[in-house]
């Protein structure tokens, strides 16, 4: 089973909650594919905050990491998009322009971003957005899922 988004000058998301012991089960494996990216689009600015895809990470502290791919801001940039005192969030950049998917361990993820060790991820969101550039932009996904081991 495959999600298909796509995106004109418009935002999308799906959500679930979930219950995961990140310390047991530290792994998130998925599958992406971009298709086309946001023109202009970089997470680094406001107004140009629009990514082909995200899996954003969410934990019962009220704490977010998002996985990014962006169009121009480079692989392994990490950003604090907080909105404190309700959440705090911190994007990490996994994929830049048209690359390959992958992996991330998220409980060590949680320890870079936020000095601490990651509670219990508490729900998942696939968003794709491009209504700050109004531009377009389109994403797969498929088999997303939180293992013990890497694999």
């Amino acid at each position: 089973m495959v999600l298909h988004f796509k995106s004109v000058k418009s935002c999308f998301s799906l959500e679930k909650g979930v219950e995961v012991d990140a310390a047991k089960m530290p792994y998130l494996a998925w599958h992406w594919k971009v298709t086309q990216v946001t023109k202009g689009g970089d997470s680094r600015h406001f107004w140009s905050d629009d990514q082909a895809t995200q899996a954003l990470v969410a934990f019962d502290d009220r704490r977010v990491l998002p996985y990014i791919w962006d169009t121009t801001a480079p692989q392994g940039t990490t950003e604090n998009a907080s909105s404190p005192p309700l959440v705090h969030v911190c994007a990490i950049v996994c994929r830049s322009g048209m690359a390959e998917p992958n992996r991330w361990i998220v409980a060590a993820d949680y320890v870079r971003a936020f000095g601490k060790p990651a509670p219990r991820v508490k729900g998942l969101r696939l968003q794709i957005n491009s209504q700050h550039t109004g531009s377009a932009a389109g994403s797969y996904f498929a088999g997303m899922v939180f293992r013990n081991i890497e694999q």
